[in-house]
């Protein structure tokens, strides 16, 4: 669960900076987001979550 709010919160800053810095624009901003809400209520969740799970336990033995 930590790694999960972990990844919430980096890549809601990460997507806030490029937003700001004018590389993103707002609705695309919304697209994306809106597809990842989507995406989570399908079922390749699990394999998402999964994924993230491993690249985070790579990350923490490097």
């Amino acid at each position: 669960m930590a790694v999960n709010i972990s990844a919430a919160v980096l890549l809601g800053i990460i997507v806030f900076v490029l937003l700001k810095g004018g590389h993103v624009r707002f609705g695309s901003m919304l697209a994306c987001s809106l597809f990842g809400f989507t995406l989570a209520a399908t079922g390749l969740a699990p394999l998402i979550n999964s994924g993230l799970a491993s690249l985070a336990g790579l990350v923490a033995s490097l």
